[in-house]
């Protein structure tokens, strides 16, 4: 059985809030690394790009957790344990380019490098923790 986010929980996902991933390396080792993030549906969405420690990571070990504290009160912890669910590049530019807009205000991501294959990452939840609780 999985949590679902609550209506506080979504409120918080909807804010410019940086999430962490943590994803594991090939030998096992953790890597934490800071993303924008949304909510489709019950599933977290982030955006990477092809090539990097993250998207090798999740690519081959589908186990990830991810945390975010509420920048207006950071007091106001989530974490969460999930599953990658969808690692696609399909409709990847598109994705970066609404999160360039939530978290930058622009309409295009600006830090594209030339050649850069994004990718876009779901993960669904199998536990999730808030605080206060």
């Amino acid at each position: 059985m999985t949590d679902t986010f609550s209506p506080a929980s979504r409120a918080i996902f909807a804010k410019n809030v940086l999430a962490h991933v943590a994803s594991l390396d090939a030998d096992g080792a953790p890597n934490v690394t800071p993303v924008w993030v949304e909510l489709d549906g019950e599933d977290i969405v982030i955006n990477t790009a092809l090539g990097r420690a993250k998207a090798r990571n999740l690519a081959a070990d589908a186990r990830v957790a991810v945390s975010l504290t509420d920048p207006d009160d950071p007091s106001i912890v989530i974490a969460v344990r999930g599953t990658v669910v969808v690692f696609t590049t399909e409709g990847a530019d598109e994705v970066i380019d609404r999160f360039a807009k939530k978290y930058l205000n622009v309409d295009s991501y600006p830090m594209r490098r030339e050649g850069e294959i994004r990718v876009t990452v779901k993960i669904h939840p199998d536990r999730i923790s808030t605080q206060p609780a």
